[in-house]
């Protein structure tokens, strides 16, 4: 295994995981709240609007993606998988762990 701060990484996948849990609340709450258009808007008021809510729900996808793959190294870290390819089981490259902690594959897989 890799000469690397496990107690670390599990510090930084904490606070990644906080930081985007934070980010989808508050990036849903703003299409919640946003969710109603007036019926009394002008054409151009509602179609910024959707295309916000759209923009909206396209960055919480990407970010709750993003926290199920901090929520997998999590489990991999628990459970001793850690550090290893998911597709082949080799050691992913330390510098791309320092980079990505969540990385559950090697550069090779990752496409």
């Amino acid at each position: 295994m890799h000469d690397i701060d496990l107690d670390g990484i599990a510090t930084m996948l904490q606070i990644k995981a906080a930081e985007l849990r934070a980010s989808v609340a508050e990036v849903t709450g703003q299409v919640e709240a946003d969710a109603t258009i007036g019926s009394c808007r002008r054409i151009g008021e509602s179609i910024t609007q959707e295309t916000q809510q759209i923009a909206d729900a396209s960055t919480a996808e990407s970010l709750q993606r993003t926290l199920n793959q901090v929520r997998d190294a999590q489990k991999r870290l628990e459970s001793g998988g850690f550090g290893h390819c998911v597709v082949c089981g080799e050691p992913i490259p330390q510098a791309r762990l320092e980079f990505r902690p969540w990385a559950a594959t090697c550069v090779e897989h990752a496409a």
